[in-house]
């Protein structure tokens, strides 16, 4: 184990066997491993974690990560995001930091996790609730796109709000602005994901349907960390013979 950080870390990957854009999805065959398989153990070999978990009311996920020899914790109750299902899982462990790490992105790319994780060392680290990824976006389509969560920061990098619609609107589009897309990794203090799983939700959230706005409007404050890696995650069929065909 390469982790050196004074935190204990973990990483939490919530899985649900149902998808709405294509069910079943971490159980698919990615070239002779399923996708839940490949995802854990890209976690493990980054060797940025004390422990990785997968975190699963689905019996299937459930036997597949004991028969693989790995770490499952199986949900006491159905969740309806994967902070609560994470938060439940961690209420009784002795832990600082937890990582959301996402159950079909078997692609893990170690120095985006490693950069997340540092906000927790550096100086001012007190300040920080949570931390998360965003990324730059060119593309008008995918600017527009609400299936791209935008971002936008304050100068000291912490988030402002997060939208699908296109944020900020480009009334004067000499101000040459950088969008930015919100990546879904999390590295949470444990404090604040169980604080997200006692609060209800509230109307901002509601309307927007991303679970993080829930942390601004109950005041809390989230670090934004810039990567150029794309994540690529695994949310229709194609996606899975694209992903085929990367590690072939």
């Amino acid at each position: 184990m390469i982790k050196t950080s004074k935190n204990r870390i973990i990483a939490m990957i919530p899985a649900r066997f149902e998808a709405s854009r294509f069910p079943g999805k971490l159980m698919q065959d990615l070239n002779g491993k399923t996708v839940i398989t490949r995802t854990y153990e890209a976690a493990v070999n980054t060797q940025l974690f004390d422990e990785v978990y997968v975190v699963t009311d689905n019996n299937k996920i459930f036997d597949e990560i004991v028969n693989e020899g790995g770490q499952v914790i199986r949900s006491k109750k159905e969740h309806e995001c994967g902070s609560d299902r994470i938060a439940e899982a961690v209420a009784e462990m002795e832990v600082d930091i937890v990582v959301n790490v996402q159950g079909d992105e078997p692609f893990i790319d170690k120095n985006s996790l490693a950069k997340l994780i540092e906000v927790f060392e550096r100086e001012g680290a007190e300040e920080i609730d949570l931390a998360s990824l965003k990324t730059s976006l060119k593309d008008n389509d995918e600017i527009t796109s609400p299936n791209n969560v935008k971002v936008i920061t304050g100068k000291d990098d912490f988030a402002l709000y997060f939208s699908r619609f296109p944020i900020p609107y480009p009334r004067d589009t000499s101000a040459n602005v950088t969008y930015f897309k919100h990546i879904g990794i999390y590295a949470f203090r444990k404090s604040a994901l169980m604080d997200f799983y006692r609060l209800p939700m509230l109307p901002l959230e509601a309307a927007e349907k991303i679970e993080c706005i829930r942390y601004l409007e109950y005041g809390k404050k989230i670090k934004m960390v810039e990567t150029s890696v794309k994540s690529i995650g695994i949310d229709t069929p194609e996606d899975l013979e694209k992903a085929r065909k990367l590690l072939s």
